[in-house]
């Protein structure tokens, strides 16, 4: 049987998407609003499964065949007819996404899963007045998707079990490694996790502790090491002789006394901003972005094709 997912939106992360379920053998339409920006989708897509394919990362097909199964239109219904999946990529914009997930469910199958990529909106924001709102999900994948397998499935109060199962298996038959939350929350995990290590980099910059420097020393030197293959806290239940239940009696008191020494949530500006921005315009000029996020996914590829070759947990 022919599987077939749409994707809306063509920038960054829909074109991850377009490689990733072309990996996983579903056949692929990109949908945008002009020609234009699809064709230059479609090169950048065709690149980068070739780039995958030399590294071992397309589960045994070829490049060839994962872009075989690729087409664009500027035809939201063509792009949904048939879709099993339509995964939604665009802006961070709320108003937009309902735009766009209202249009979609006017022209979907019945059993056809809605799913956004958005990094903090919930879904039920965006699905609320939605006939076919019992199909909506968030899959928010791991910027770049197609290095990084993690995938956030955060489903609505009123997402359909079903969905929520049949998501969860296609993004595992196309090689991603979804996190799947129980409820609800604002800025869901990651990016939950992310901030609270961003706001208090950030005060101990302000409070005169440390440079921003010496944070990201922190994570690429230290922390990042270790989390990149297991996580803080199996990090945790390995620090203590027996263990979590070891590591808790030892450094609970500890962990509790320095939390409550954090402060509340600080907006990113002022003086801290403008020595953050001196640092990182030093380190990484703005008019080498380009090529510094082409070397980070680089590395992510390495990273990526090293944590495939690794021994399983005993």
């Amino acid at each position: 049987m022919v599987k077939r997912v749409a994707l809306i939106g063509s920038g960054l992360v829909g074109r991850s998407w377009a490689v990733l379920y072309s990996r996983g053998g579903y056949y692929v339409t990109l949908y945008d609003v002009s020609n234009k920006i699809l064709d230059q989708a479609i090169v950048l897509i065709q690149s980068q499964l070739a780039s995958m394919e030399e590294s071992g990362l397309l589960l045994g097909k070829t490049a060839a065949d994962c872009f075989s199964r690729i087409a664009s239109t500027v035809d939201l219904k063509q792009a949904l007819d048939g879709a099993v999946l339509a995964h939604e990529s665009v802006p961070e914009d709320i108003d937009l996404k309902r735009k766009i997930f209202a249009m979609m469910d006017e022209l979907i199958l019945e059993d056809t899963i809605l799913c956004s990529s958005t990094s903090c909106i919930v879904p039920s924001i965006f699905s609320r007045e939605l006939r076919h709102k019992a199909n909506c999900i968030v899959g928010h994948p791991v910027n770049p998707p197609h290095y990084c397998p993690a995938v956030e499935i955060i489903p609505s109060p009123w997402t359909s079990p079903s969905i929520k199962a049949r998501t969860i298996e296609i993004m595992e038959s196309i090689g991603m490694k979804p996190v799947v939350a129980k409820r609800e929350s604002d800025g869901f995990i990651l990016n939950r996790l992310q901030y609270a290590v961003l706001q208090e980099g950030w005060r101990l910059v302000r409070n005169g502790v440390c440079d921003a420097k010496d944070i990201d020393a922190v994570m690429t030197g230290g922390l990042g090491l270790r989390w990149s293959f297991i996580g803080p806290f199996e990090t945790a239940h390995l620090n203590a002789p027996e263990g979590i239940r070891d590591y808790a009696e030892r450094y609970s008191d500890t962990i509790v006394r320095v939390s409550k020494s954090f402060g509340i949530p600080e907006p990113m500006s002022g003086e801290v901003l403008t020595s953050m921005a001196q640092y990182l315009e030093k380190e990484m000029p703005v008019e080498k972005l380009g090529e510094t996020r082409q070397w980070r996914d680089d590395v992510l590829k390495r990273i990526a094709v090293f944590k495939n070759s690794l021994p399983p947990k005993p």
